[in-house]
C-alpha cells in the first residue's frame, strides 16, 4: 500500500502553521487564517488564501482551497466545528493543554505529512533549548507569578504556561486555565504579574487593567513587577514558546537573562501599529 501524500493544507490555527513551517512543510499550506500571519511571516508569501479561524470556520472558505487536510485546534465553537465537518476534507483536531501534548501535536503533524524525523529533530530541540534556559536559573526561593491569558473575564494562563514559568524558575499561582475574578487575585499573593492576551500583541493597556482592578497595592504593582509577554510567545502551542520561556527568564531574572523583544513592563508606553 502507498504511502499517502497530502500536498494541500489549510491551516485553521497559527500553532499548526509555525509547526508545518518548523518541520519544512510550510509549502503545503494553501490557505492560513490572518493570525497564522502575524506569527509566522514567512505564510504571507505565495499567494495563500486567507481563511477564518477554527472558532469561526466556515465550509466554503474551505471548499475553495481544495484541501488534502485540514488542521485545527481549540477553541472551537459547535457551529465552526461542524462548518469544517461539513467541507468533507480530512480533518486533524489538536487540543492540547501541557507540553507534552504539544510534542505530541508536532508528531503527530509530522507523522501525516510524511516528516517523522523532522517532527522528532524539532521536538528534541524544544526539548533542549527549554532545558538550556532551565540550568541556568538560580535556585533558591521562587517569585509567585500570576500570568493571564485574557482579561474581560481574567482568565489564567494555560497549562503549558504554568509549566513555563516553573523551568524559568517561577511559582504559577492559580490554577492553569481557570477564570478569576479581579478581587480573588490578589489572594494569591503574586510577586510578579504578567499578561499575555491572546489576539493583543505586546499591546496590553497594563497601567488601566491596575487602575480599574483595584490591584494598586499588590506587591507586584508596588515593585513596578508587571509585565506584558507577546501574546504569541506564550500562547502559540507550538516552537514559538521556547521565545516565551525565554521571555519568562527574562522577566524573573532580568540580571541573568537578556529581555526579549517585545516584553514590555508597567512603565512602558503602549506602541501603536
Amino acid at each position: 500500500m502507498g504511502t499517502l501524500e497530502l500536498k494541500r493544507v489549510v491551516s485553521l490555527q497559527p500553532s499548526a502553521t509555525v509547526i508545518l513551517h518548523a518541520i519544512g512543510k510550510l509549502e503545503c499550506v494553501v490557505a492560513c487564517t490572518k493570525y497564522c500571519v502575524d506569527v509566522c511571516p514567512q505564510a504571507a508569501d505565495s499567494g495563500r488564501a486567507v481563511v477564518t479561524d477554527s472558532w469561526n470556520a466556515h465550509a466554503d472558505e474551505i471548499l475553495s482551497a481544495h484541501p488534502d487536510l485540514v488542521i485545527a485546534s481549540v477553541p472551537f465553537q459547535e457551529k465552526s466545528l461542524a462548518e469544517i465537518l461539513k467541507s468533507g476534507s480530512r480533518f486533524l483536531g489538536l487540543a492540547p493543554r501541557t507540553l507534552d501534548d504539544i510534542y505530541l501535536d508536532i508528531a503527530a503533524i509530522a507523522g501525516i505529512m510524511s516528516a517523522t524525523e523532522a517532527g522528532a529533530v524539532l521536538i528534541s530541540q524544544m526539548k533542549s533549548q527549554i532545558l538550556e534556559v532551565n540550568t541556568e536559573v538560580p535556585k533558591g526561593p521562587r517569585q509567585r507569578v500570576f500570568c493571564e491569558e485574557w482579561g474581560k473575564p481574567v482568565i489564567a494562563s494555560q497549562p503549558w504556561v504554568a509549566e513555563l514559568v516553573e523551568f524559568a524558575g517561577g511559582e504559577f499561582v492559580g490554577k492553569p486555565g481557570a477564570h478569576y475574578q479581579p478581587e480573588e487575585v490578589p489572594t494569591l499573593n503574586p510577586d510578579v504579574i504578567i499578561a499575555a492576551w491572546c489576539g493583543t500583541g505586546n499591546r496590553v493597556p497594563l497601567e488601566k487593567i491596575i487602575r480599574t482592578r483595584n490591584w494598586e497595592n499588590l506587591a507586584a504593582v508596588k515593585s513596578g513587577r508587571v509585565f506584558c509577554i507577546p501574546d504569541e510567545y506564550l500562547n502559540t502551542p507550538a516552537p514559538t514558546l521556547v521565545r516565551g520561556m525565554r521571555a519568562l527568564a527574562s522577566v524573573l531574572h532580568p540580571d541573568l537573562f537578556p529581555q526579549q523583544d517585545g516584553v514590555r513592563s508597567i512603565y512602558d508606553k503602549v506602541s501603536t501599529p
